[in-house]
């Protein structure tokens, strides 16, 4: 098998913790970080449940010292403070020494502060500051300027595969020798656009998500967002690194079904995780645990439940959805299933299912409904976008 990239920092916030650690102990102690919205001015505020980061973006902008008139939108601002602690956790103090790159990734990108002041931008010069910031870019310009960045950027919005698409393409960059060392994740905020259009969809749940339960109702939105660092072999011997975990395998796929439903079969998420156990040269048996995509929506776990039997048979690992923590967070769910899936090598662990009562009537699929200690040498991440974009990521221990 190929030992991969190396994984020498993350940084991670989410509605459940605003740091890697808090993050840990979340995910150990069972604690969700599913509410009703308060950040956003929606009529479905009762409605729905959401995974919300508690911090308004004032605090944010003090944490980040940044000066008081600033045009970061709620996406720029997560994914700063993520990036930053990703940094820190990697050792780095001089950000340019070597060939450095930023990939992030989002769907929303600024949509949370243009939706605000649509109809204002002409009578309101104050506020029209905000109008570059709409586009998906802008938040990568902005984290990067913020660490100081002078090398490579780049923003990757494939929907709910984004950060794995930016990982993937991280991965390469090192591979092929364009870049030593490459910042890769994603972010995105809640905001009235992406509830106005999943309560469209009608696959938002009014309670708390149940991914893979037969009685599932739909997702929560959430909002997040994790880094990874990645470096190459030569810099971490160079620089006698500290390697977190490897990025062994990745596959991306598209199923080309439909707008935003998966095929019944799975065939793009299938295709994924085959081509993910090839570049990382390994067989299903040897993947000891999967972080799946697990939505909680009839069609996407109906979809993945299908592709995982004609993978790994009756053989299927451990698996669990750690979105009944966190909700989904669109762009950034990738990211944030990295950090948990590096996580679980590091701890041996395999994280609850939260929710779970009913199996799907489907097929013979359980998740780990507790926490289970195991040796974990091979973990399996998968994150599955609108428009069939399916991409598997393969973490292995260091």
């Amino acid at each position: 098998m190929s030992k991969g990239v190396a994984i020498t920092g993350m940084g991670i916030v989410s509605s459940i913790g605003l740091s890697v650690e808090e993050n840990l102990q979340s995910l150990v102690s069972k604690r969700n970080g599913i509410s009703r919205i308060e950040n956003v001015e929606t009529v479905h505020r009762d409605a729905i449940k959401v995974g919300e980061i508690k911090k308004s973006n004032d605090e944010l902008i003090a944490q980040l010292n940044l000066p008081e008139f600033n045009n970061f939108t709620r996406t720029a601002l997560l994914g700063a403070v993520a990036a930053q602690q990703a940094l820190e956790n990697a050792g780095i103090s001089d950000i340019n020494a070597f060939r450095t790159g930023l990939i992030s990734s989002t769907s929303v990108g600024g949509m949370d502060k243009t939706e605000n002041y649509f109809y204002e931008y002409f009578q309101n010069e104050s506020i029209q500051k905000y109008i570059p910031s709409h586009d998906a870019g802008d938040s990568s310009e902005k984290i990067a300027d913020y660490l100081g960045l002078k090398g490579f950027v780049s923003t990757i919005s494939t929907a709910c595969s984004s950060a794995a698409n930016a990982i993937m393409l991280g991965a390469k960059l090192i591979k092929s020798g364009r870049l030593d060392r490459v910042i890769v994740g994603g972010t995105d905020a809640l905001c009235k656009f992406t509830i106005n259009g999943f309560n469209t969809l009608m696959i938002l749940s009014d309670t708390d998500c149940q991914p893979f339960d037969n009685e599932r109702k739909g997702l929560n939105l959430g909002e997040a967002a994790a880094y990874l660092v990645l470096e190459s072999d030569e810099l971490v011997e160079k620089e006698q690194k500290k390697v977190l975990a490897y990025l062994a395998g990745y596959g991306n796929a598209n199923d080309a079904f439909h707008q935003t439903a998966s095929s019944e079969t799975g065939e793009g998420a299938f295709l994924a995780m085959q081509k993910a156990l090839s570049v990382a040269g390994l067989v299903a048996n040897q993947i000891d645990y999967i972080n799946v995509h697990g939505t909680a929506t009839p069609n996407n776990d109906l979809s993945e439940g299908r592709a995982m039997v004609r993978v790994f048979g009756e053989a299927t690992p451990d698996f669990s959805s750690t979105k009944a923590f966190t909700g989904h967070t669109l762009a950034a769910a990738a990211a944030i299933e990295s950090v948990y899936s590096i996580l679980a090598l590091q701890e041996n662990v395999v994280f609850a299912n939260l929710n779970f009562k009913t199996p799907m009537a489907e097929f013979d699929l359980i998740p780990q409904t507790e926490n289970k200690s195991k040796e974990l040498n091979h973990v399996l991440s998968n994150s599955f976008g609108f428009g069939g974009n399916c991409s598997t990521l393969i973490f292995s221990k260091a």
